[in-house]
């Protein structure tokens, strides 16, 4: 088993990466993260022979390249490819320094996303087999006030990766998306609000990687948040706006958070 993660050095990615190792000990681990100290010690605690820490920023498409580069050199093309890095700010239209914190964000949680998979996909292709994994959210099904950015990015997200399921349809690379409702890590600690169904995010990695195991094309994780979800999206425009108008929001912070 050999298995790719960016956003690895706290949060979703650090507990994906301890869960694929609980679950295949010899399994070779590439994670990518930017805070360096954070993911060595992460590394090391896994097992520094089966595991490399690849210090970049996804947003950077030479460095992801590299370490795409660095992680075949020594482990070959991987079996799974999780997208998982992501950043998260509150954002207002209009509002001084937020289109920097907009164009961040989208830049973090898109286009990462093609510039993640893109340098496995021919390997991937040449063995006929793998699996691409983008984690998405539940943010991404209804635009939420104060929260453009962010909503926005998910939903693109979801829609790219969708269309990349269907674009490999037949190569035997698969596609899952993986969208968390509320889940126990430093990005949710700044909320200060009500998470309904929050989940620790050991429960989360569990359950995401074996739908990802199932090859499932799509999972909300809680279960709960996929009927929250789709309930939204079935209220006429009218009855959402009335509803949300009043929400609360998440606090802006200029540099995004991590």
């Amino acid at each position: 088993m050999k298995v790719f993660i960016t956003g690895a050095s706290s949060g979703i990615g650090e507990a994906l990466a301890r869960e694929y190792r609980r679950r295949h000990p010899q399994a070779a681990l590439g994670l990518v993260a930017r805070r360096a100290d954070a993911l060595h010690a992460l590394a090391h605690a896994l097992d520094g022979d089966r595991t490399l820490a690849l210090p970049a920023d996804v947003a950077d498409r030479g460095a992801m390249q590299r370490a795409a580069d660095t992680y075949v050199q020594r482990f070959g093309v991987p079996d799974v490819v999780i997208a998982n890095a992501g950043i998260s700010a509150g954002t207002v239209t209009g509002a001084p320094g937020d289109a920097e914190v907009f164009e961040r964000i989208v830049r973090t949680n898109v286009i990462a996303l093609f510039d993640t998979f893109a340098p496995f996909v021919p390997g991937m292709r040449a063995a006929g087999g793998g699996c691409l994994v983008g984690i998405a959210s539940v943010a991404g099904v209804r635009g939420l006030p104060g929260a453009g950015a962010y909503s926005a990015s998910k939903a693109a997200a979801i829609s790219y990766l969708e269309s990349l399921r269907v674009e490999l349809r037949g190569s035997g690379v698969g596609v899952v998306t993986i969208a968390p409702g509320y889940i126990r890590t430093p990005m949710t600690a700044t909320n200060r609000y009500r998470m309904p169904f929050l989940t620790d995010v050991d429960v989360f990695a569990r359950k995401a990687v074996a739908a990802i195991e199932a090859r499932r094309s799509f999972a909300v994780i809680p279960w709960q948040m996929g009927v929250v979800a789709r309930g939204l999206r079935l209220l006429p425009n009218g009855v959402f706006d009335a509803l949300f108008a009043r929400a609360p929001r998440k606090a802006r912070d200029p540099q995004g958070s991590a």
